[in-house]
């Protein structure tokens, strides 16, 4: 994604959910427990009470907390797009998983480079919806050949 979404709004709702309004329109849910268990810069997230106080900032480029602490915007709307059913990065891994890919492999198999693979597995870059669609198409293609 070139540019990401703006937040409008944010909710927050129970079990380290915040529920988005996108710029784009959309109106989704983000989990975002699995960042808060992991990762100890948001460990005052873990308490419901300052979850509660999250808004967003004036520019629509991240989620804010009392204390400084945030998540940005791009990370947000990834997530919420993996969450809602798009490729990311541990649908990726599994697509190489099943298909028994290395990353040259993959990365022959869909004509780009290596590091992009790596970055893709590991979900340090989006994984773009026309690499998601050859991604489906290779499948049913390796699918049909293997029937």
């Amino acid at each position: 994604m070139n540019k990401p979404p703006l937040i409008r709004t944010v909710k927050t709702q129970p079990s380290m959910t915040l529920m988005i309004t996108w710029s784009t329109g959309e109106t989704l849910p983000v989990d975002v427990s699995r960042l808060i268990k992991r990762f100890k810069l948001y460990a005052s997230l873990r308490d419901p009470a300052h979850f509660r106080k999250a808004k967003a900032d004036a520019w629509g480029h991240a989620v804010l907390w009392p204390g400084g602490v945030d998540m940005g915007a791009d990370q947000l709307y990834e997530l919420a797009r993996e969450q809602a059913g798009e490729w990311g990065h541990e649908r990726f891994a599994a697509w190489m998983t099943l298909h028994g890919l290395s990353l040259n492999s993959a990365a022959d198999a869909l004509g780009l480079s290596r590091r992009m693979m790596a970055h893709y597995r590991t979900g340090s870059r989006p994984i773009p919806h026309v690499v998601a669609l050859a991604c489906e198409a290779l499948s049913a293609r390796w699918n049909a050949k293997a029937a």
